[in-house]
């Protein structure tokens, strides 16, 4: 399946893989819009209120969150009923943040937060439920960011440069605890399957999966290569993230640009593995 040519961010599937939520610029500057690929139906759900990214869906696929900077022009993190009705309402205020991830009960959000020169990009959180207060789960002198839950909730996978180039970890949520490094010859862009058995990330125009064992202990599997494109990477003026999503089915959404020019087309591998078996040939 390929979508109508727009200038398309930061893909996510409704947790039924039935709908796409997507962030979409133009010249009115960037909204959150919901695809139906079986309906062919494209609709707007934010309306040039600020500028607005990083849709992630609710666990019952009733609300979407998303980055926003239609307060004060710092962004801060909003919901907004999947079929348009009501208001978006502000879950955090004070600092710049964008959800990355949300636990599966929806009761806490893991968030990026950019702060000052001191600790670059972190990455916190924020209980639902209570006082709404953000707690920071990795704050220090180096970049962390992209933070993804993994669906039990158990670990925390993200990017950090401490090493001196961008590599994937992952660490128990929400800690303190031990990290492992997931990825070994850089990484960027986590995103776990559905089940939680693999660890998805890209290394370059790679597209990597390791698989995680998690009993009796963590048992990190080696990265092994899935399939290769020039597909759109996750950075973004400075703005990083997963941009790509997983289907319950194993499809992957990708975001392919086209040449010269800034407009993108999402893609949909049907049949990812066969598309595996053209792109990367074996010997047998």
């Amino acid at each position: 399946m390929t979508e109508a040519i727009r200038a398309y961010r930061d893909p996510r599937l409704s947790p039924d893989g039935q709908r796409l939520a997507v962030r979409i610029a133009d010249a009115n500057g960037t909204d959150i819009w919901l695809l139906e690929p079986g309906r062919g139906t494209l609709t707007r759900l934010t309306f040039g209120e600020g500028r607005n990214n990083r849709p992630l869906w609710s666990p019952d696929g009733e609300r979407v969150l998303f980055g926003s900077t239609r307060v004060d022009g710092n962004f801060s993190i909003f919901s907004q009923s999947a079929d348009g009705s009501g208001t978006a309402e502000q879950l955090t205020t004070g600092a710049y943040r964008t959800p990355t991830s949300v636990s599966s009960d929806g009761k806490t959000i893991v968030f990026r937060q950019n702060s000052d020169t001191t600790t670059g990009r972190d990455i916190g959180m924020v209980r639902l439920e209570g006082e709404r207060e953000p707690e920071m789960l990795l704050q220090t002198s180096f970049d962390e960011h992209t933070g993804m839950l993994s669906p039990d909730d158990r670990w925390l996978a993200y990017v950090s440069n401490e090493s001196g180039r961008e590599e994937i970890y992952l660490t128990p949520f929400p800690g303190p605890g031990a990290k492992w490094q997931i990825s070994t010859e850089g990484g960027t862009e986590p995103l776990w399957s559905r089940d939680g058995r693999e660890l998805f990330y890209r290394s370059g125009e790679k597209m990597m999966a390791v698989a995680i064992s998690a009993e009796p202990e963590l048992t990190p599997g080696k990265p092994t290569l899935l399939f290769e494109g020039r597909y759109q990477p996750g950075t973004s003026g400075g703005n990083p993230g997963s941009n790509y999503d997983v289907a319950p089915d194993g499809r992957f959404v990708m975001i392919r640009a086209e040449e010269g020019s800034g407009p993108t087309q999402i893609n949909v591998v049907l049949n990812w593995f066969e598309e595996l078996k053209r792109l990367v040939p074996t010997d047998n």
